[in-house]
């Protein structure tokens, strides 16, 4: 991890509470909060057959033509506290030449590890590498997906109500999210840049989740974790037992 962690460094640190959208919403009603827009997207995450990517906790996703990956966030220290447990911390890359630069350096390290008879793939896969110099993918261009033999392997759209709380602490991100097969959840989120107060930002999340009661034993499920356990359960299961989910 240390490698991606080199080449995250530009980005944005991800941190996001996941909160049952009724307890969310009146918790808006009694604090002061902005609402800045609704919109729908539609997501689509991909994989390889054998879940290199998840499996590791690389999450690359495309929202409506927008390529992103979310990376382990290495941030040496562990949550001090039952609610920083609850937290969910990644890196987010978001330029398109450095998601594929990043999964093909996940890819073919895998294949590395594995026999001589994975040459041809790792052909494929310099050959993706060697066509990393544009700023964005075209939407119908599906032939850095095949050649690194990468699957769509969730599908779904989302109506999103988005809300901004300025708080004592600092401002948090509020979402109110439906899900078109009928899961809704909020999520509080923080984004802090490179070089951010990474500590304050935990801290304006843990507070709100001391605030709602929030703890190990009623921890919220998010929108990718239901859909898996109820669409893909056994990718669901490899999850639970590498301990990503």
């Amino acid at each position: 991890m240390g490698n991606s962690l080199q080449l995250c460094q530009l980005h944005l640190f991800y941190f996001c509470l996941f909160v049952d959208i009724i307890t969310l919403f009146i918790f808006l009603c009694l604090y002061p909060a902005k609402c800045i827009g609704q919109r729908q997207f539609q997501d689509k995450y991909f994989d390889s057959p054998d879940f290199i990517l998840t499996l590791q906790d690389f999450w690359l996703r495309c929202r409506e033509g927008l390529w992103e990956m979310k990376c382990p966030a290495v941030l040496g220290s562990k949550p001090v506290n039952e609610t920083e447990t609850l937290c969910t911390r990644y890196i987010e890359i978001t330029s398109f030449p450095l998601v594929q630069s990043e999964v093909s350096r996940i890819i073919k390290e895998h294949t590395a590890e594995g026999s001589e008879s994975n040459s041809s793939q790792r052909e494929q896969i310099d050959k993706v590498r060697e066509n990393e110099d544009t700023d964005s993918c075209p939407a119908g261009d599906k032939k850095w997906l095949t050649d690194l033999n990468l699957v769509c392997f969730a599908e779904f759209k989302t109506e999103r109500c988005s809300y901004i709380m300025e708080r004592e602490e600092g401002t948090v991100r509020v979402d109110l999210d439906k899900a078109d097969f009928d899961y809704c959840v909020g999520e509080i989120e923080v984004l802090v840049p490179e070089g951010g107060e990474i500590n304050a930002a935990v801290q304006r999340i843990t507070k709100i989740a001391a605030e709602l009661g929030l703890s190990c034993e009623k921890k919220v499920q998010g929108k990718m974790d239901v859909y898996l356990q109820r669409y893909r359960p056994d990718h669901y299961t490899k999850l639970l037992s590498a301990h990503i989910l």
